[in-house]
């Protein structure tokens, strides 16, 4: 499986700068996760037509926490020389908070949202056809960029492909079967705290900031036991069907993110938040679209004791086959809540208490590129990269530790989760 996406970048260096491949489309859309350091003055991302020095900036967004209230300014730039500003007051991004950051572009505008929260409108002063480069400055720790095309899903690496263990993949299935039971993986430490970054100095008004060089290129994982060596061997995804442990369980404000594709000629598939991965699990929430129904309807359930409850059925859901997507569950003390593509979809009340929740389930006619999850107030969790000890990047800030990473060898046919 491959999407024609461009691989993200994951744990760079604040300031970094980076290319954008192919230069952004209508609809394509570019999410940067990290988190706001407890004492920023302001931080900001640029996109450029360009890297160097004098480039034009086409958006510049840059959140100043040392104004009164808390003051998102947009800009653009041209020759040197900054056009008007666009305040927004009282962003939902706190001082040491984790944060979902996502820019989409439409042919009228720029629009941005902050963990799936719709936030400003930044109509288009430059062709967005001439952008090349994201730029990153300022007080933050950035844990990735990533990248998705119009009518693909995005790339999210750090799964070992399925050549070198994974499960099986399966045919399609019934709407709301008992399906066999997959073993479950082993935790993933919770992504760990990142030293500060050195200082930057507080950014004047609206500087052009020097130059940073390109990202530095990174030689691919390295060999362990277990593995043949693969230089430059581009991260893989799970196999469906997949079945993962939620590290901690759920809490209230917890979201989990599947990105993926559904297959062109696809009946239906299925993503179940589970008490446990046996094969009598209870089902907190089961969430199935069913591409074999007229109109395409999800249908939302729950099973207790092997028994499935009542279904809720939603209809027209902007989820075609053949098309990517990206799916948000957020969980809230009385629903999960549901997006698709950043569009609230649906609401499932609570049968049973969220927080006896370990396990997530992914079964049918879809590919998955990625599961990542963000806690209240974190950063989300960003597997797969191999520590320092064993070959991996140069220790760095904003690199994990040893410590906090799980390696596990293919032959065990586990993943990183």
């Amino acid at each position: 499986m491959a999407f024609n996406q461009q691989t993200p970048f994951y744990n760079p260096r604040v300031p970094f700068t980076g290319s954008i491949h192919g230069g952004l489309q209508d609809g394509k859309s570019i999410t940067v996760s990290g988190r706001v350091l407890p004492a920023a003055d302001r931080f900001s991302l640029n996109l450029q037509c360009g890297s160097g020095h004098n480039a034009n900036v086409a958006f510049h967004f840059n959140p100043r926490f040392d104004c009164h209230p808390t003051t998102i300014v947009c800009n653009s730039q041209q020759s040197g020389a900054w056009a008007a500003e666009e305040r927004h007051h009282n962003p939902p991004l706190p001082q040491g908070a984790g944060f979902s950051l996502t820019i989409t572009v439409r042919a009228h505008a720029y629009q941005v949202s902050i963990n799936n929260q719709h936030v400003l409108e930044f109509r288009h002063r430059l062709p967005f056809h001439q952008v090349d480069t994201i730029k990153v400055e300022g007080r933050v720790e950035i844990s990735s960029i990533s990248f998705m095309s119009p009518e693909a899903a995005p790339i999210q690496p750090g799964w070992f492909p399925p050549a070198y263990g994974g499960f099986p993949s399966a045919p399609g299935f019934p709407c709301q079967p008992g399906f066999p039971s997959q073993p479950g993986f082993p935790s993933q430490p919770g992504f760990p705290s990142q030293p500060g970054f050195p200082s930057q100095p507080g950014f004047p008004s609206q500087p052009g900031f020097p130059s940073q060089p390109g990202f530095p290129s990174q030689p691919g994982f390295p060999s362990y036991p277990g593995f043949p060596a693969q230089p430059g061997f581009p991260p893989a995804a799970p196999r469906v069907p997949f079945t993962g442990l939620i590290n901690g369980g759920l809490q209230d404000g917890k979201s989990i993110t599947v990105s993926g594709r559904v297959l062109p000629a696809a009946d239906r598939f299925s993503v179940n938040l589970q008490c446990g991965s046996g094969h009598n699990a209870s089902v907190a929430f089961h969430f199935n679209p069913c591409f074999d129904c007229h109109p395409t309807t999800i249908v939302c359930n729950s099973q207790q004791c092997g028994a499935w409850a009542a279904e809720e059925r939603h209809h027209n859901p902007p989820l075609p086959q053949g098309a990517g997507f990206s799916l948000t569950i957020t969980v809230h003390a009385h629903a999960y809540q549901v997006s698709i593509n950043n569009q609230h979809i649906l609401e499932f009340r609570h049968r049973i208490p969220f927080h006896q929740v370990d396990t997530i389930k992914v079964e049918g006619r879809v590919e998955i590129s990625s599961i990542s999850f963000m806690s209240p107030g974190a950063a989300p969790i960003q597997p797969g990269w191999f520590p320092p000890a064993f070959g991996g990047f140069p220790s760095a800030p904003g690199f994990p530790s040893v410590a906090n990473i799980i390696v596990a060898k293919a032959s065990d046919q586990k993943h990183f989760l």
